[in-house]
């Protein structure tokens, strides 16, 4: 189906499918696959190492509600000639939709500057937000994807996660000094990095992460019904 720009923010994505279908092939040079999210429990499509960094990203850090790859082709015409381009994702977000495109910066042609500018257009006249991605900064990447190991439900019978937070609630500790103030160390890294992708717990990233980093509790955050 087809819509004017205008009235994209009408359309119910609860409904569509990838423009494309993701295709497996052995002599292909990317490498689609599907990745799990906590935020949706379902996985979703990505047709490379970058948007796959992407959805981990953003199903920790976006206030993600729905991720939906390949979402609408986008047709424009430039000089009497017709020009299509899929943006990768639609993220919706408690605070609103963002479209995102993935490019790393050394492979970014004329073209493609072309095609981001008309998405950043069409997302703005939706009041949507519009991005582009073109990698990220490795000690930050290497923390989210460290902290990713352990975003799925982790039983507690130890007691463990209770220690953690009481650690922290006198003040901000380094990682590595949080840890060994629990009964079994060991375990509370594993419960530390579920707590820190839960954003129970916060840890600064402005450098790489490890013990040296300063872990405190995190502030409390609302709940989806809040933000309804």
């Amino acid at each position: 189906m087809t819509y004017p720009v205008q009235d994209l923010n009408e359309v119910d994505f609860s409904h569509t499918v990838p423009v494309r279908r993701f295709t497996w092939r052995t002599d292909q040079e990317h490498r689609p696959d599907l990745a799990y999210m906590t935020a949706t429990d379902r996985h979703h499509g990505f047709e490379s190492f970058e948007e796959e960094c992407l959805l981990v990203v953003a199903d920790f850090a976006a206030d993600l509600v729905e991720a939906l790859c390949q979402p609408f082709r986008l047709r424009f015409y430039v000089g009497g000639k017709k020009v299509d381009h899929t943006p990768d994702y639609l993220l919706l977000t408690r605070h609103g939709p963002v479209v995102v495109d993935v490019r790393p910066a050394g492979r970014i042609r004329p073209r493609d500057s072309l095609k981001f500018a008309a998405a950043a257009e069409a997302a703005l006249s939706a009041d949507w937000r519009f991005a582009v991605v073109t990698g990220w900064r490795t000690h930050v990447w290497g923390a989210v994807d460290a902290m990713s190991a352990e975003r799925r439900p982790l039983d507690n019978v130890l007691g463990i996660q209770g220690q953690l937070r009481r650690a922290v609630t006198q003040g901000t500790l380094r990682y590595g000094e949080l840890v060994e103030r629990c009964s079994l160390p060991a375990v509370a890294r594993a419960h530390a990095l579920h707590l820190l992708w839960r954003q129970e717990l916060g840890v600064d990233l402005s450098g790489p992460y490890g013990d040296e980093s300063l872990v405190r509790l995190a502030p409390r955050m609302p709940s989806w019904e809040e933000w309804r």
